[in-house]
């Protein structure tokens, strides 16, 4: 396993000062780890961007879900070029606010086309395997295809919620029969953070047009 934690620290510094972050609490923060396979055909992991090989971007859970997440969730960059025509073509298809699309997929993958949780969760919208089947997604690390389900998604919980995004965005992250046992936001930690950096998100892209 290969880990440079001086080269993750001055990383952390960097985006600290910029005011990306906040001062980290430790290296744990680093949200990607990337999975590739050695010459010899070894499974290996890394904190540095392979080159050169075939790699997938393996993370601790979706880039927003970090209860201890240092990120300033209100001054972070965020991505508007990034998958543009696919974001716009479902935003119309499905009648979905471009602006959500944007948030969903940052709070998930932070726009990592080959993401994969922990949890098995793949792709830029993070669609766990039989979520995928439902919506009819051949697969999920197919940019296409997984905005294109993932679009689906949202629009039937905007649907089911009445346009409450507070509750759509609960019941993305922690399922609808959470929010339904809950009457609301369920009270995990996980999905508190999620609901709100989502919002922030939202708005933000808002603001972008």
């Amino acid at each position: 396993m290969r880990f440079n934690s001086s080269k993750i620290q001055v990383w952390l510094a960097v985006l600290a000062l910029s005011g990306v972050l906040l001062i980290p609490k430790s290296l744990a923060e680093t949200p990607l780890v990337y999975k590739y396979k050695s010459k010899r055909g070894i499974p290996s992991f890394s904190d540095i961007e392979p080159q050169n090989v075939n790699y997938k971007i393996v993370q601790v859970g979706c880039f927003a879900c970090n209860v201890g997440s240092m990120v300033n969730w209100y001054k972070t960059p965020l991505n508007t070029s990034a998958y543009s025509d696919l974001i716009l073509k479902n935003a119309f298809l499905h009648n979905v606010d471009p602006a959500l699309i944007r948030a969903i997929i940052h709070a998930e993958s932070h726009f990592k086309e080959n993401a994969i949780s922990k949890v098995g969760a793949q792709g830029l919208m993070q669609l766990m395997p039989a979520t995928a089947k439902e919506l009819g997604v051949k697969n999920s690390l197919n940019a296409e295809d997984n905005i294109q389900g993932g679009v689906k998604h949202l629009a039937k919980l905007l649907k089911k919620y009445r346009g409450n995004i507070k509750l759509v965005a609960a019941a993305y992250n922690a399922g609808e029969g959470a929010v339904k046992k809950y009457g609301g936001v369920p009270p995990y930690g996980e999905t508190l953070v999620y609901v709100d950096r989502v919002k922030i998100l939202h708005s933000r892209y808002r603001q972008t047009g």
